[in-house]
């Protein structure tokens, strides 16, 4: 049988009217009603004092509940709950599924077995107020990358080189295997559609030059910058210098390496290629690196390009940071400046991708100098790129079923990332991974 247990509190008080006049009792309250609900500190789960509790006044049963939900693997198995009440109660108790018990706000209660109830008395026994106590936790770890196959292959395995870009809501994937050309597009990364051969690319395009500024897809080759809105039909643009490469979209500009008294930076715009004024040495890569843009801590537009192979074959080490700010007075306010000079540590690599996600960078694939893979561990920088560490592997792995490998895309949409396609020594995929960090937006 189940006992109840009251806290009857009483409290009287006096108000001394004059010198010599009669002392007055207040009379007892008829509110029943809650005024804040929290849990008690507790060291050992540092999660429990910070949960902000929500109280619902309803005509039948209120409600208490933490809109936020408390960190993932707070224990709610013994909490001690804290009230406060509009007026002093007459009593007040806690209903769980296997008994009832008074509310001291020293004992600790179970919160996970089930509906908890909190009835309030008032004071002058005429009202009961009930309220429903719901105390929720994240389900999941907060720090955990989550990783799911889309598709295991858009189309047969072969011995080609993929590039994905996005055009405006959708992927499309421009592969090459030497001899023909293919396009491929998809709105979710999971279902594809072939588009054919497309038409107005040279002989020998290079699909892993192709960028996107999110409408148009670009290209370029000796003086000559191909142009498209639909990935198979391109037309032709000539321009005044040779590309070389072509590099990103950045700070709202296509930019390109071309040939001006050794190596330039240009930017493409309606018209003709505009050059920077940056000069990099040979030491600049002109295929399989890989860019990244991002916002600085210091607010300023910032993109890296690294590693890859130089016009020479060698393959670099090399990190260069690509700024702008308007109080740079030279260069149209853009500045470029080569990190890896004092930081000859970081190995050299090609065949990488980058992105900004979660306030770091994220590095995947890869192969060094020796062809030698560098496995399925993602590298991190949290200081934008300086030095670098492997993620926690209990935390952010891929799955084991991703193969190590290297030329693979890495997109960030939505806070999700989509890995696609690359090669490794034997074979070519072009399946297609998203993964996704779970507090990423909470």
């Amino acid at each position: 049988m189940r006992k109840f247990f009251y806290i009857i509190i009483a409290a009287s008080l006096v108000v001394l009217a004059g010198c010599d006049g009669p002392a007055t009792k207040t009379q007892p309250s008829s509110v029943a009603k809650l005024s804040t609900f929290a849990f008690a500190k507790n060291d050992s789960m540092p999660g429990l004092a910070k949960a902000v509790f929500t109280i619902e006044e309803r005509l039948d049963t209120g409600l208490v509940w933490n809109q936020d939900s408390m960190q993932y693997g707070t224990r709610l198995d013994s909490v001690v709950p804290r009230c406060t009440f509009v007026a002093t109660p007459g009593a007040a108790f806690f209903t769980l599924p296997d008994t009832v018990c008074r509310l001291t706000g020293y004992d600790t209660l179970n919160f996970t077995k089930g509906p908890i109830y909190l009835t309030i008395r008032s004071a002058d026994k005429s009202t009961l107020k009930t309220y429903e106590i719901r105390a929720t936790v994240h389900k999941v770890d907060p720090d955990l990358y989550t990783w799911t196959q889309l598709t295991d292959g858009i189309y047969p395995k072969d011995d080609s080189e993929q590039r994905v870009v996005e055009q405006g809501d959708e992927f499309v994937m421009m592969v090459s295997n030497g001899f023909e050309l293919n396009a491929y597009r998809s709105a979710d990364g999971a279902s594809w559609t072939d588009l054919g051969e497309p038409v107005g690319l040279p002989a020998g395009t290079k699909v892993r030059q192709i960028i996107s500024d999110g409408t148009m897809l670009y290209y370029g080759q000796q003086n000559k910058i191909y142009t498209s809105l639909d990935a198979i039909h391109w037309a032709e643009n000539d321009v005044d210098y040779s590309v070389v490469t072509m590099i990103f979209y950045w700070n709202e500009e296509v930019w390109a390496l071309v040939e001006h008294n050794g190596y330039e930076l240009a930017t493409y715009q309606p018209g003709g290629l505009v050059l920077s004024g940056l000069q990099p040495n040979d030491f600049f890569p002109v295929s399989d690196f890989a860019t990244v843009t991002f916002q600085s801590a210091s607010w300023r537009e910032r993109a890296m390009i690294i590693g890859g192979f130089a016009e020479n074959g060698a393959s670099l080490n090399t990190r260069w940071n690509l700024e702008y700010s308007p109080h740079i007075k030279e260069n149209n306010g853009y500045r470029l400046e080569e990190f890896s000079i004092d930081r000859p540590e970081f190995k050299s690599m090609t065949g990488i991708s980058v992105i900004s996600y979660n306030n770091q960078l994220l590095l995947f694939g890869g192969v060094d100098a020796k062809m030698s893979y560098f496995g399925r561990d993602i590298l991190i920088s949290k200081n934008e790129g300086l030095t670098w560490e492997k993620a926690d592997s209990t935390k952010n792995q891929l799955p084991e079923v991703y193969q190590a490998r290297q030329k693979q895309t890495a997109i960030v949409r939505d806070n999700n990332i989509y890995l696609f396609g690359g090669q490794d020594a034997n074979t070519t995929y072009s399946d297609v991974y998203k993964g996704r960090l779970n507090s990423i937006d909470w």
